[in-house]
């Protein structure tokens, strides 16, 4: 039997995760061209590598069918309803630092907070006679932590593209989105709200809950946890 590690299949975090393995004493590296979503482990026996977009591995990971798998925190809190029901939380890896924040146009000066944007949208409606518009592809973490914070006149408007550029466009009036230096907010005349991060993500190795181990994978499973987890020299 074999365990099923799905990793990021390209780009930045996949080269990240490529070497926090290896300083762990596990060797992955990708197989065959750029093209072949194929891999291979050194370093421990009984271990597939899987090679998946990041955004597909919290999906996998809830399904069972793969065991274990590196991808954002933020992902898996915003692809998976009750995540923690669905996966663990082994190892958080210290790359791939992201903040999910709530941001305003700059020019809002009377807008700082969370109570400010709740006031500011009630008056938004009431001059407008619609709600405002934040601009996101995180509608789950989003809508939960605004519930929680009691803002209710708002309307979440799907962005896959260039979030930080629709207050510009004039299709949504915030964002809520992943920044890691802030620069594009300050390039498209937006500011984070002071108690306005959502979530702090990084790079995370989750294993998964609905999985029924053999004894030969448990073991394999705890050769490979027991690595991870020792002191990098």
């Amino acid at each position: 039997m074999t365990v099923k590690l799905g990793v990021p299949s390209k780009g930045r975090l996949m080269e990240k995760t490529f070497d926090w393995f290896g300083a762990r004493g596990i060797e992955l590296r990708r197989t065959g061209s750029e093209r072949e979503y194929s891999g291979a482990v050194r370093g421990v026996d009984g271990v597939q590598l899987v090679l998946l977009s990041a955004s597909e591995i919290p999906r996998e990971l809830a399904a069972g069918r793969i065991h274990l798998g590196v991808t954002g925190s933020d992902l898996v809190r915003e692809k998976l309803p009750n995540w923690d029901m669905h996966v663990t939380e082994l190892e958080p890896m210290g790359f791939g630092h992201a903040d999910l924040i709530l941001a305003v146009p700059r020019c809002w000066v009377d807008v700082d907070t969370v109570s400010d944007l709740d006031s500011a949208a009630a008056a938004f409606r009431a001059e407008h006679g619609f709600r405002l518009r934040i601009a996101t592809k995180y509608h789950r973490l989003v809508r939960e932590f605004l519930k929680h914070e009691g803002v209710a006149d708002y309307q979440l408007v799907d962005s896959q593209g260039a979030t930080e550029g629709t207050v510009k466009n004039l299709t949504a009036e915030a964002i809520a989105d992943i920044t890691s230096t802030g620069e594009t907010l300050r390039a498209n005349h937006l500011k984070i709200l002071s108690d306005g991060v959502i979530h702090k993500s990084q790079a995370t190795l989750f294993q998964a809950s609905n999985v029924t181990w053999t004894g030969a994978e448990k073991k394999i499973l705890n050769q490979l946890t027991d690595m991870v987890a020792a002191p990098v020299s």
